[in-house]
């Protein structure tokens, strides 16, 4: 399939349906922990390069085949609010089925009129909010020249106290971006302008676009959550990943071409499904040129080139 993936676990929304209703690396931050890389379709303008209705049928398609998922997730992989026609799929999945929709966002667009209103019917929203300023804003998501983050916050306040499903925001915390004292109180005052009912704390677990971004110690993290009054992400329980593909090799070229994996979740998805020869499979995995190994916090992480 195209446009959609998995269910693959989130350690959040349990079986989710990705949806990637935008190109790769489309997206209008560069954020300097971005798993995928260093965004290199720097834009804030509209996209509708991809029909929204080939989107809908394959969603259908795995809806109707009874693949077991809790949420079906338009996430992509740059920012699915660029995408044109985003109300309209909304729309369109809640004709044909009842599991909730989750919309994860870097939050940044809610002051189109157009992105308010359709995130306004997903069943979740998850935007994520990593800093407390305009000056952070630069340093930690690297924005394209036409985003205010002023005009961002009020529109994000706006929408948090009109929304009536569930709203969970997030923060990227990185050493020496967003970790100070300084940064952690200006991160409370903000929160307490917003409605939500969860607030995630994350720290790079995959490696970032900039090399020298680091994660904060478990220490530090549950420091921050505690003042924050957040979840410290690391505490959540991580499935096994799912794919609908029988071979085991693409299965798992499937899934990192949406999502990163390291070594340990490749051998925990090959155990799930009984593989007698993981070594020949994660071999070739490391022999494959389309694919790059990369080592972090002691995990080798498989993830597709830039570009392929």
């Amino acid at each position: 399939m195209k446009y959609v993936y998995g269910p693959i676990p989130s350690r959040r929304l349990g079986k989710s349906l990705g949806i990637s209703p935008i190109s790769k690396k489309t997206c209008n931050l560069s954020c300097v922990y971005c798993q995928l890389g260093l965004t290199d379709k720097m834009t804030n303008n509209y996209t509708d390069e991809y029909p929204v209705e080939a989107i809908l049928s394959e969603v259908k398609e795995v809806v109707d085949s009874k693949v077991p998922m809790d949420v079906i997730t338009i996430v992509g992989e740059g920012e699915p609010t660029l995408y044109r026609y985003l109300n309209d799929l909304i729309d369109g999945i809640n004709s044909f089925t009842e599991i909730p929709i989750a919309v994860i966002t870097n939050g940044t667009r809610f002051t189109e009129v157009d992105v308010y209103n359709a995130c306004l019917k997903a069943d979740i929203v998850l935007p994520s909010i990593d800093a407390y300023d305009e000056a952070s804003f630069k340093k930690i998501n690297r924005p394209h020249p036409s985003l205010n983050y002023d005009l961002i916050v009020d529109s994000l306040i706006r929408f948090s106290h009109e929304y009536q499903g569930k709203l969970w925001l997030e923060t990227m915390i990185c050493e020496g971006y967003n970790d100070s004292s300084k940064a952690v109180e200006e991160l409370k005052t903000l929160l307490k302008r917003l409605k939500y009912e969860k607030y995630y704390l994350n720290s790079p677990v995959r490696p970032p676009a900039v090399k020298s971004v680091k994660p904060v110690s478990h220490e530090k993290m549950d420091e921050i959550a505690k003042i924050l009054k957040g979840i410290n992400i690391d505490m959540l329980a991580d499935p096994n990943f799912f794919s609908n593909i029988s071979d085991n090799y693409e299965a798992i070229l499937s899934i990192i071409r949406r999502h990163p994996m390291n070594r340990f979740e490749i051998q925990s998805f090959l155990d799930s499904r009984k593989e007698k020869n993981s070594d020949y499979i994660l071999s070739k995995l490391e022999k494959n040129t389309d694919i790059e190994v990369i080592n972090y916090k002691t995990f080798d992480t498989f993830r597709f080139r830039m570009g392929r």
